[in-house]
């Protein structure tokens, strides 16, 4: 984790990942008996494989620390409904792992290969069939993240809710998936509309969501604190999706560049943001600051996959010389900072020692760098 959190609150972070990844494991080992499967079909079977390796594979589970930290805002006793709130939201996460590496078309997925290119390769010279594989692999992920709330061991009233959570959820992350792809279309995408696309792609279902139903499976309402909670979820979304811009550019920085690197990226090299044609904060502001043949070299490096590594590395000494990773820096730290002093003004309303923990999160990454 990081300095800001403490030993005994890193304990219990591992803790909860330790226990959701044996919980997950148990899931997919009792599949088979939660719904029917066509029998004597092999390729149901090989799909719930394929979900379960990319499910179990690695990640940081952030979303179910989240989770369990936000219960912890109104109670430290164990609560009904957590578990299964854990598990819908990871199998959300999968879904959209699944349907973001066939748009990217993305070979890699947490140091494996992603569902499609497996597909890929099980059916070589059958590209259709892979891909509606990989389709369909995503959406038996996303329907099986609504099952589970259903069949929570909790009151009716709050699977209800949980599940209204889940679903609106979904359904504004796929928006943000849409305005992603609207994104690319924009020459010089205006900030603001980076932020919503953050917000409505990641934090939202990220950060917002595992908020959410902490609090509502702790028996707290979470309506009158949707303003703040979203404050809080939006900032740290858009710390985060600069940051991991930042390091596409530019390459690992501060503990990144150690030994022991996040796996989170390890899933693509560095200059893939650009190869791939996205105009991501990163590369909004190195085109926003070139001129003339600078700014010609970098529109005719977006989107070729065989951009040479030389071209890119022009490219980092173009956004290196105007200043654009000194300015990246200061936003992200800008962001976490404005995230913890929103965490902050939550004392008056939930328990200190939790709400710590949430003022503290947002300078993780921000600690991390030079």
């Amino acid at each position: 984790m990081h300095a800001t959190v403490n030993a005994a609150t890193l304990e219990r972070v591992l803790g909860h990942r330790t226990r959701f990844d044996a919980r997950f494991g148990q899931y997919f080992d009792s599949l088979a008996g939660r719904f029917d499967l066509p029998v004597p079909s092999r390729y149901v079977p090989r799909c719930l494989d394929l979900l379960r390796d990319l499910s179990m594979r690695g990640g940081k589970r952030l979303r179910v620390v989240l989770l369990y930290e936000a219960a912890r805002l109104v109670t430290t006793e164990e609560v009904p409904g957590l578990g299964e709130a854990a598990l819908s939201i990871e199998l959300l996460q999968t879904h959209g792992l699944v349907h973001d590496d066939i748009i990217d078309d993305a070979p890699l997925r947490r140091g494996g290969p992603s569902t499609y290119y497996a597909y890929r390769r099980e059916f070589p010279g059958h590209g259709a069939t892979a891909l509606g594989l990989a389709v369909l692999a995503g959406d038996l992920a996303g329907f099986l993240s609504t099952q589970v709330l259903l069949e929570a061991e909790a009151p009716v009233a709050l699977r209800q809710a949980l599940l209204g959570v889940h679903t609106r959820t979904a359904a504004e992350t796929v928006a943000g998936q849409i305005a992603d792809l609207e994104r690319d279309a924009h020459a010089l995408p205006d900030e603001e509309f980076l932020h919503t696309v953050t917000d409505f792609k990641s934090a939202r279902y990220s950060i917002l969501a595992p908020l959410t139903m902490g609090l509502l499976a702790a028996g707290e309402d979470p309506a009158p604190h949707r303003a703040r909670l979203h404050r809080y979820a939006r900032l740290v979304g858009i710390s985060e999706q600069m940051r991991d811009d930042c390091l596409d550019l530019f390459g690992p920085f501060g503990a990144d560049a150690d030994a022991g690197a996040a796996p989170a990226v390890a899933d693509k090299s560095t200059g893939a943001d650009i190869r791939s044609g996205r105009r991501t904060y990163a590369v909004r502001a190195v085109l926003a600051a070139a001129t003339g043949a600078d700014a010609a070299l970098v529109e005719a490096a977006l989107g070729d996959p065989r951009c040479p590594d030389a071209t890119l590395e022009r490219i980092r000494e173009i956004a290196r010389a105007a200043g654009v990773d000194g300015r990246l820096k200061a936003e992200i730290r800008r962001h976490a900072e404005e995230a913890a002093a929103e965490a902050a003004s939550w004392e008056p309303y939930w328990r200190a020692e939790a709400v710590e923990f949430f003022r503290s999160l947002p300078m993780w990454n921000v600690d991390r760098m030079p």
